[in-house]
């Protein structure tokens, strides 16, 4: 494979059983992606003495994948409302169960599951119970036979910050022959000597240097779910490209913590008049719903695919969706007459000119209100009558009808390109690119 053919060498079958061994083999750095491999357990009454058939999401999945286990009891309850609860719901119903219930502590919304899991499982005919705290594991002599829950509901203070508090409704028994228990995940170091050199916060995590990915002994890097719990496999890419460079700079005897900033580039993507290089039509179509195989057919097997995927002409019209969020609309004040064209022409209302003020008032004056206060203003310098211009970016369609109509080109339709660090000669000091400035402003 591509890793490979770098001349990276894979050892495999070699289980690690200690960081201290693995220091004394005399490698120059250590990079640790380990992941969070431990599932959290449900410490209530029942748990013990009906431990034959309660078992851990994440180690359940294992087995699963592994065909270590093939088959389920009729009733099954999966604890929690991730990603990890959502596979386990639709791997029991493909494998015997036939009354799987999702039960969660927290609503709906809140659940931590990607909208279209939850929106799969529901399609299978698993049922999601919301509000539903566990108190105990009901058994009979070690044999499990269902689950009591506390009914609560969710209340939030001045800051937003939510308590769930008991209905006083009567407790809810679910019946159940087996219990999966995904209510989260967390990092399990049981190999790495705490008397190595490396630190650890009161959650057990290592302590890492900001930006870094170095712990508290210089030569061991962490990233990915081993660096600071679980996450994405966006964010531990991401944590690699990092911990790779402050691996090359340890090794060339430079500062990890000094690094170069990305490059970021501008290109105008006009090419006439009326003209660009990226398609700027508006669409008004949803999103179109990727078909999916029929249940009954998907539930007889685990292998399955579940999503067929788009025919061609489906695709082509979800990709013409595309904002293009990477083609941003570039204002230059010098060049603006303020004759507002740009304010008659958009479609979405976005773009005002006006007096500046104070955030909070602004937002009130501008053509369509802007509610959204984690989406930021674009605020233009002062303008010759003293008025300022004002952009929405979170109603913005990057159609470019501001750029085709403005009569001095004040408003441009640029190209955005960010190219992270990377590891190699060009991360260390005698490669750091030198800024630019530009009188342009990106909007």
């Amino acid at each position: 494979g591509y890793i490979l053919d770098l001349g990276v060498k894979f050892k495999s079958g070699q289980r690690v059983d200690s960081m201290r061994a693995l220091l004394d083999q005399g490698y120059d750095a250590i990079f640790v992606g380990s992941g969070a491999p431990r599932g959290r357990d449900l410490d209530v009454p029942g748990r013990k003495e009906a431990a034959a058939n309660i078992h851990i999401g994440i180690d359940w999945l294992a087995s699963v994948s592994f065909g270590h286990i093939t088959s389920v009891k009729e009733r099954v309850i999966v604890l929690g409302g991730g990603n990890t609860a959502m596979d386990c719901c639709r791997s029991a119903r493909r494998m015997g169960g036939k009354e799987v219930k999702v039960i969660v502590r927290s609503g709906f919304e809140e659940m931590k599951a990607s909208p279209w899991e939850k929106e799969d499982a529901q399609h299978e005919g698993i049922p999601i119970l919301n509000f539903h705290v566990p108190k105990t594991f009901e058994h009979d002599n070690g044999k499990l036979t269902g689950m009591t829950f506390e009914i609560v509901r969710a209340v939030y203070d001045a800051k937003g910050k939510r308590t769930l508090v008991p209905t006083g409704e009567p407790d809810v028994l679910v019946p159940c022959d087996e219990v999966l228990v995904a209510v989260g995940q967390e990092n399990a170091f049981p190999w790495i000597e705490r008397d190595c050199g490396i630190d650890f916060d009161k959650w057990g995590l290592p302590v890492l240097g900001e930006g870094t990915f170095q712990s508290t002994l210089p030569n061991v890097f962490f990233g990915g779910d081993a660096a600071y719990g679980p996450k994405n496999i966006i964010t531990a890419v991401a944590h690699g490209h990092e911990a790779a460079v402050s691996i090359d700079r340890l090794l060339n005897r430079e500062d990890v913590s000094r690094r170069p900033a990305p490059m970021t580039n501008l290109m105008s993507q006009k090419m006439g008049i009326h003209e660009w290089i990226y398609r700027n039509a508006v669409s008004n179509d949803v999103r179109f719903k990727v078909p999916w195989t029929k249940a009954e057919t998907a539930l007889a097997n685990i292998k399955i695919e579940v999503e067929l995927g788009f025919d061609a002409a489906t695709a082509f019209k979800e990709a013409s969706r595309c904002l293009n969020c990477d083609v941003q609309t570039v204002f230059n004040r010098a060049t603006c007459i303020e004759c507002d064209a740009c304010v008659d022409i958009c479609p979405m209302d976005c773009i005002t000119f006006t007096v500046n003020g104070e955030e909070a008032e602004l937002r009130t004056r501008l053509k369509a209100p802007a509610d959204d206060l984690a989406q930021d203003l674009y605020v233009s310098d002062e303008l010759k009558t003293g008025r300022v211009m004002v952009k929405d970016e979170d109603v913005c369609l990057h159609c470019g009808l501001c750029a085709e109509r403005c009569p001095t080109g004040a408003w441009d339709m640029q190209k955005f390109l960010l190219n992270t660090t990377q590891a190699g000669a060009r991360c260390r000091d005698a490669h750091f690119p030198v800024a630019h400035d530009s009188a342009a402003e990106a909007v």
